[in-house]
């Protein structure tokens, strides 16, 4: 078991990255707006994205270059396009999973501070952890982070079955008003994560590999399978709590970071007890800030390669720099432009969902040409599998964008 968890990493952050506002947020509002009514959009959005996702960790240990590379030998636009895109999303994508995981530490601890002041503190402790630590730091905590959520998540889900006296309603349900559909877009947009976290996972797959010998690419795929059928499964349990605890009881999430925070730690605390309130609230507060400082971390990463690549040129304390830039746009946007959780989730997610079918796009051209291995090329079905969500991907924008 030891062997097995020193060889999973990158599966684990990039489950650490996803299982935050998406599952969090996103799947508890679901089910306590929907009942279990949007169960079908969940495991649909997670099967579409599937390939995309392992496209990464699969071009990544193949060859052992991350798709930035791959990118730049598809053509300069495409590397010049990702960045673009990244300037364009990382400050407010930032911005909100920082704001919620404030929102959760202020509830906890309170201490008279804001959460405009946790939202310092909790980017000034990621910054010096990312200094100090850099991969390993963040490769060991995720693994106890992932163990202790995942636990208290389906014991949370199991008493909540047990308690539930009425009848559940297992039929599915397709939103009908505007309201309705902009939150499902905004819900598949971060389920299970942005396609743009396959960059980072590869990324990190490189990283693991200088780190681990024997993280061969076979490894890699099982790493990252286990991390993505762990957030299935956290997502539906997410929203199984959502319907379970808030569906038809007239309560309603708040889009307050602080308030949402509390509330969502009474519907745990409410199934497993008061006394679980501490342990439930570090699992919340464990989570969110394991995405944080995995968003914080991967975005300037990313971000420095690309500008690399483009300027052909190595730049030693790029990271560092777009690691600050980071940190000051998100203090800026909460402080100066907008402090409302639920409509930085909402804008965050949108946009993800909007640039989605970019970077399936490209995946699967990458992954399917000449820079590929044969043997790591994925397989006919595979191929009709991503050409079918890519197909889904612009058809949904499609329909998102003439109804705006």
């Amino acid at each position: 078991m030891i062997k097995l968890l020193q060889k999973l990493g990158p599966g684990l952050l990039f489950a650490g990255a996803a299982i935050g506002v998406s599952h969090l947020v996103q799947s508890t509002k679901a089910g306590a707006n929907f009942g279990f009514g949007l169960l079908w959009a969940l495991l649909l959005i997670n099967t579409i994205k599937y390939p995309f996702f392992q496209f990464g960790p699969r071009y990544a240990s193949a060859t052992g270059e991350s798709l930035l590379e791959g990118y730049q030998k598809l053509g300069k636009g495409a590397l010049i396009l990702y960045t673009i895109l990244t300037l364009g999303t990382m400050f407010t994508i930032q911005t909100a999973v920082t704001i919620v995981t404030a929102g959760i530490a202020s509830s906890i601890f309170g201490l008279n501070v804001s959460v405009e002041g946790w939202t310092v503190i909790i980017l000034s402790l990621c910054f010096g952890l990312l200094m100090i630590g850099k991969y390993k730091l963040l490769d060991n905590m995720m693994k106890v982070i992932i163990v202790v959520l995942s636990l208290s998540t389906i014991v949370a889900v199991g008493v909540a079955f047990c308690n539930h006296q009425s009848p559940i309603q297992w039929s599915q349900i397709v939103p009908k008003t505007d309201y309705e559909f902009i939150f499902l877009i905004a819900f598949m947009g971060w389920m299970p994560a942005p396609l743009d976290v396959s960059i980072w996972h590869s990324l990190w797959a490189i990283q693991k590999r200088k780190n681990l010998e024997t993280f061969s690419a076979k490894t890699a795929l099982m790493d990252f399978n286990i991390g993505y059928i762990g957030t299935i499964i956290l997502g539906v349990g997410f929203l199984m709590l959502g319907g379970l605890v808030m569906f038809g009881t007239g309560k309603t999430f708040s889009n307050n970071g602080g308030e949402f925070s509390l509330q969502l730690i009474d519907m745990y605390t409410q199934n497993l007890g008061d006394w679980t309130y501490a342990i439930i609230g570090a699992a919340a507060l464990t989570t969110m800030f394991s995405t944080t400082l995995t968003t914080l971390d991967a975005s300037p990463r990313a971000l420095n390669k690309s500008i690399e690549l483009l300027q052909n040129h190595p730049n030693t304390n790029g990271y560092t720099a777009w690691l600050i830039v980071l940190i000051l746009g998100t203090i800026s946007i909460f402080f100066f432009f907008l402090s409302e959780m639920g409509t930085l989730i909402k804008i965050a997610t949108i946009l993800s969902f909007l640039t989605a079918p970019f970077y399936a796009i490209m995946n699967y051209i990458l992954i399917c040409s000449k820079h590929t291995p044969t043997k790591w090329q994925p397989s006919k079905p595979m191929r009709i599998w991503s050409i079918t969500g890519i197909l889904f991907l612009i058809g949904f924008n499609i329909w998102y964008l003439s109804i705006l």
